[in-house]
């Protein structure tokens, strides 16, 4: 039986709790990656500050003073704590009902007491068979809502949109309701970085977007999400494919599937 040891990322991308805000959002950024573990002097995982705790943190930059504090504040006051962990034996299922149970994005994998890597939503998506006959199109899996905004959205009023829906995307939408793109609070990550970027709109940060369609196989949009490494692609209408989306598929709809008692990926 496989286990997650297979699919996770081998080592931690870390930094102590001392460390900066754009610091933490540098590492993110260099490493394409969604999370830090923060660790203490003996290297120990003590908090994660990921990319949806940098853009809540962002508003305290409302006005000049906050800014200031803002940008002092350190890895260590912000991080989410305490780290999750999941052992390196536990099946892909186990640690996708792990991730669904504890509403987090990756857990830390450990061998004994030692951590040895990290297992995300995203890597998950290895994990599942292709020859998987049950909910095998999208429709039976998408999402058929989804957060939006339009090209000219300040980037603040995005990242607070993102954080009051609780999505770590949206979906860009232009004139007549036509798909522009995708913007992530990933992208939104040089904010924090460059003061200066504070002020530009969704449409200088925002992706094309990657499209499939409801009733094309589940596993198509896990590979497209695979080899484009993105975590969601937009389902269109096969009846108005120049019209509004239809919704999204995404690396936590598969994992909120992969979690469910019935599963075909529980066997």
């Amino acid at each position: 039986m496989s286990s997650v040891r297979e699919f996770m990322h081998k080592g931690l991308i870390t930094c102590p709790p001392a460390a900066s805000l754009a610091k933490a959002a540098a590492l993110l950024r260099e490493h394409l990656i969604h999370g830090v573990i923060v660790t203490d002097e003996h290297n120990h995982p003590v908090g994660v500050v990921s990319d949806t705790d940098l853009l809540a943190g962002e508003w305290l930059g409302g006005t000049p003073e906050n800014l200031a504090i803002m940008r002092a504040m350190t890895a260590g006051e912000l991080m989410t704590k305490p780290v999750a962990t999941i052992p390196a034996g536990t099946t892909p299922a186990e640690a996708a009902a792990e991730l669904r149970r504890k509403h987090v994005a990756r857990l830390v994998v450990t061998d004994g007491s030692d951590p040895i890597g990290v297992i995300s939503v995203s890597d998950l998506l290895a994990a599942i068979p292709r020859d998987s006959s049950r909910r095998e199109l999208v429709r039976h899996v998408m999402s058929w809502g989804y957060v939006a905004c339009h090209p000219n959205t300040p980037i603040v009023e995005a990242a607070r949109a993102m954080l009051e829906r609780n999505s770590r995307s949206l979906v860009v939408l232009g004139r007549g309701g036509k798909l522009a793109g995708v913007v992530t609070g990933f992208d939104l990550l040089g904010s924090l970085i460059d003061a200066s970027q504070r002020y530009r709109v969704v449409a200088d940060y925002m992706s094309p977007a990657v499209t499939t369609l409801p009733d094309a196989r589940l596993t198509e949009a896990i590979d497209l999400m695979l080899t484009k490494e993105i975590h969601r692609v937009i389902v269109l209408d096969p009846d108005v494919p120049e019209g509004p989306p239809l919704g999204l598929i995404s690396t936590t709809d598969i994992v909120v599937e992969m979690a469910s008692p019935g599963s075909a990926w529980r066997m």
